[in-house]
């Protein structure tokens, strides 16, 4: 997709020669907005912020049947809102650690394709239904022990019954950090507590409530956000998260 028109005048011996560059295109001014919701739940899918969250990909079908394809990243709470658009027609999709809605065989052709088709002028709102990897629930509230730790109980679950998308779990993270953004990309590694599982241990975790603590005690007089990722082998190996949850430590 070209913008910019190039017009250069002849380079004279004499004259010299000059370089004209016009822009004739407005700058981008539509809106792309919409959420990414849990199939089975209804509730938006909690990712994290930047490149290893779920990101939205674009095809602008309006110049070529084979476009380059552009993306922006969502919200944590699996919200996302681009409001520097070009008006176009567009093939739009979501990608993140979910069951895949654009899917190819080994011939590379495609087999499953639940992208959205939108020519965008204005503001265009959509809508995703994806099964997640897993899914990531609070037992109850952050504790904090005598010792000064904090221990948080959670269950993880399946988020799809697809058989192709039911690999094993390969790791599961307490994430800690002072600000709700925690993640994978953002979080203080003295106090938070990753476990890792060979083949089907933790797999076998499935459904049950587990308890994680963190790795030393919390400082005083600060509140921190509390998050849990875990994540299956499968593709990017990218987490899915539940809501992060604050505490004060007194």
């Amino acid at each position: 997709m070209k913008r910019i028109l190039y017009c250069t005048t002849l380079c004279l011996v004499l004259a010299g020669s000059s370089c004209k560059k016009i822009d004739n295109y407005a700058a981008p001014a539509e809106t792309l907005t919409g959420t990414v919701l849990d199939a089975g739940l209804g509730t938006g899918v909690q990712t994290e912020i930047g490149s290893g969250g779920t990101r939205v990909k674009l095809l602008e079908t309006s110049w070529s049947a084979t476009p380059t394809p552009l993306y922006f990243v969502g919200k944590q709470d699996g919200t996302f809102n681009n409001t520097k658009v070009f008006a176009a027609t567009y093939k739009v999709s979501v990608e993140g650690a979910f069951v895949p809605l654009v899917q190819t065989d080994a011939s590379g052709a495609t087999t499953v394709d639940k992208s959205q088709t939108i020519t965008l002028k204005g503001t265009a709102n959509l809508t995703f239904n994806v099964e997640p990897f897993l899914r990531i629930d609070w037992v109850g509230n952050p504790v904090t022990n005598a010792d000064g730790t904090v221990s948080v109980q959670f269950k993880v679950t399946r988020g799809t019954t697809q058989t192709a998308f039911l690999s094993d779990v390969t790791d599961i993270f307490l994430f800690i950090s002072d600000t709700q953004y925690d993640g994978n990309n953002n979080y203080d590694p003295r106090y938070s507590n990753q476990v890792t599982y060979a083949g089907t241990t933790g797999t076998a975790l499935l459904g049950t409530t587990l308890t994680f603590t963190t790795k030393t005690a919390l400082p005083k007089s600060q509140t921190y956000y509390l998050r849990v990722g875990a994540r299956t082998g499968y593709g990017l190996k990218q987490y899915n998260y539940n809501a992060p949850k604050a505490i004060a430590i007194p």
